[in-house]
């Protein structure tokens, strides 16, 4: 692209300008040439707010807002003009010195300056959306109330229009260097597009100050007529402006994250401090040294005791937004930290399994072997006839404990050698079922109940149901073993539908756990020598792992244990893949 494309839009705007300023020499005042500069410059600012607008309907974000406000002040400032062209053009009147139409000119500049506040050139800034909005109002009534604290009191209290003219000029001045110095700051902060935008939007803006202070005191001093030359600057700016928001598009624009030393990382609430902390000023000032009429301090005063009324709610109502983040944010440092710290248990514990069923699976096997020879030449001496009573209790001790080992064994070799079975869809509800009823009839203390909650809607999981199974029982059988001990109890066991899992949860109002954090551990067990191994939760834990869920174990508040399970839902292709096989 050559470099004449690349800054067309600059150049157009050169041309602009220089067409303007031959217009304005060559053409005599009147009438045609106060219609030609406004309308001119009334579609002129009229198709930089389009084209800004234009710019935050193909972004997003931060970057939308910020080219919406920009547009919404240039909106406003046509307004202004468009007041201008309908005096001068088609009533052909002057316009008067004191005009409502004045405000419309004085508050476009806000929304400019707000936009800047976004910092849309920080990634950051989509996050602290709100609170920019809040500090966006703020300064909106802020410099309404500087205008109605400086501007109103000779605008309608008591009319004066040399005094009118005076403050407002001064007033907008010190808006414009604002907006200017703002700009300048951003533009420091910012890089690459972001920064050619801002520094352009910067200068545009210094030129249209100047261009307007020296308008300002030809219009006092009768010098000033529509479409002379000191309108030239103002369009030039305008021009520029427009150049500006047309080629922002092929800047690509990016946001990057905020250094370390951005020491004007919060712009908007820099400003909105400075804007609440200037009211006891400026309260004090009207109260001791106005020497203005006794009605306009008055108003003065109430005008900044309403302001300070309205702003300190509007700083109530950040701050309470700002405490609700800050939890929020903590919220989720903690959710995290939790979610972290469950990983990295999940994570040591299926290591710990894996290195332990390669362990258990050899000494078994070695085990298994001397362990068959002693039980088969216990039986054989057990089966004479020529022992002492003494001699066949000692047998039976060592046939006794011989089977317990081997059993022992069997529970090893079970652990270690985990492996996925043949996985389908499987219905959990009857699961849960069945798992309760084999438990309940196998055991007849009435002081323990079994409850069964379970959803109706309840979907199907893709798991290996067998094993399921097993460990359903596995974790009831160990509440109803803790509710015995307790004496008695309650286990509710409980189904539903959470998000894309299945939640089952084993909740009894027993003793609790001693070490929650344990539980899963193998050959960890509170039950009595001979009454347990330690590695039914372990292989458990592994049956869960293997289907892709999770089990955790917590101690109820009020006593109990809660165990519960999540298992991912059965997708729509687990379902297709089964249906194939059967079909």
């Amino acid at each position: 692209m050559t470099p004449l494309r690349r800054h067309r839009w600059f150049v157009l705007a050169g041309a602009i300008t220089l067409a303007f300023a031959m217009v304005s020499l060559a053409v005599p005042r009147g009438l045609v040439l106060t219609a030609i500069s406004d309308v001119g410059y009334f579609l002129l600012i009229l198709s930089v707010g389009v084209a800004m607008f234009f710019n935050a309907w193909s972004m997003r974000g931060v970057t939308q807002r910020f080219w919406i406000l920009m547009g919404a002040g240039c909106i406003l400032w046509a307004s202004n003009l468009a007041a201008w062209t309908y005096y001068e053009v088609l009533r052909r009147t002057n316009v008067p010195i004191v005009s409502f139409m004045d405000v419309f000119l004085f508050l476009h500049l806000i929304p400019m300056i707000a936009a800047v506040g976004l910092r849309p050139h920080r990634s950051e800034g989509e996050q602290k959306f709100r609170l920019g909005t809040l500090d966006f109002f703020l300064l909106l009534i802020w410099w309404v109330f500087l205008y109605a604290f400086v501007v109103f009191p000779s605008q309608y209290m008591l009319v004066n229009a040399a005094l009118y003219r005076k403050n407002f000029t001064s007033l907008y001045l010190v808006e414009t260097g604002v907006l200017v110095l703002v700009l300048g700051i951003a533009g420091q902060g910012a890089t690459g597009g972001w920064r050619k935008v801002y520094l352009n939007l910067m200068l545009a803006s210094a030129v249209y100050a100047v261009g307007s202070n020296f308008l300002s005191m030809a219009l006092s001093n009768g010098k000033y007529y529509t479409g002379s030359l000191y309108d030239v600057p103002l369009l030039g700016t305008v021009s520029w402006m427009a150049a500006t928001a047309l080629t922002a598009r092929q800047w690509k624009s990016e946001a990057e994250p905020a250094p370390a030393e951005d020491k004007w990382g919060a712009m908007a609430l820099h400003l909105a401090m400075l804007a609440i902390l200037s009211l006891p000023v400026l309260g004090l000032w009207a109260f001791r040294w106005d020497d203005s009429p006794a009605s306009t301090r008055s108003f003065r005063l109430f005008t900044v005791l309403a302001a300070m009324l309205v702003l300190g709610s509007f700083v109530f109502v950040r701050q309470y937004l700002q405490d609700r983040e800050l939890i929020h944010l903590l919220d989720h440092s903690r959710r995290s930290f939790e979610n972290e710290q469950r990983l990295q248990s999940h994570l040591v514990q299926r290591e710990k399994l894996a290195s332990l069923g390669q362990l258990v699976a050899g000494a078994a096997h070695e085990i298994n072997h001397p362990l068959t020879a002693i039980m088969s030449y216990s039986e054989k001496l057990w089966s004479t006839q020529r022992l002492s009573s003494e001699q066949d209790a000692l047998v039976r001790k060592i046939v006794s404990h011989s089977q317990r080992t081997r059993d022992l064994i069997s529970n090893l070799l079970s652990f270690a050698q985990q492996a996925s079975g043949e996985k389908a869809i499987v219905d959990l509800s009857m699961l849960l079922q069945r798992s309760v009823q084999m438990r309940e009839l196998q055991r007849h203390d009435q002081k323990i109940r079994i409850e069964t909650v379970i959803d109706p809607n309840v979907p199907k999981v893709w798991g290996d149901g067998h094993r399921l199974f097993q460990a359903f029982v596995q974790i009831v059988e160990n509440a109803l073993d803790a509710l015995e001990e307790a004496g008695g109890g309650l286990l509710e066991v409980s189904a539903r539908l959470q998000g894309e899992e299945v939640v089952v949860q084993f909740s009894d109002n027993g003793l609790g756990i001693k070490e929650p954090h344990r539980v899963f551990d193998p050959f960890y067990t509170t039950k009595p020598i001979g009454k347990g191994t330690g590695l039914g939760l372990s292989a458990v834990y592994g049956v869960v792992q293997d289907h892709q869920g999770q089990i955790t174990c917590h101690n109820k508040p009020e006593g109990g244990a809660v165990f519960a399970l999540h298992l991912p839902v059965a997708t729509a292709r687990e379902a297709q893949v089964l249906a194939a096989a059967q079909s």
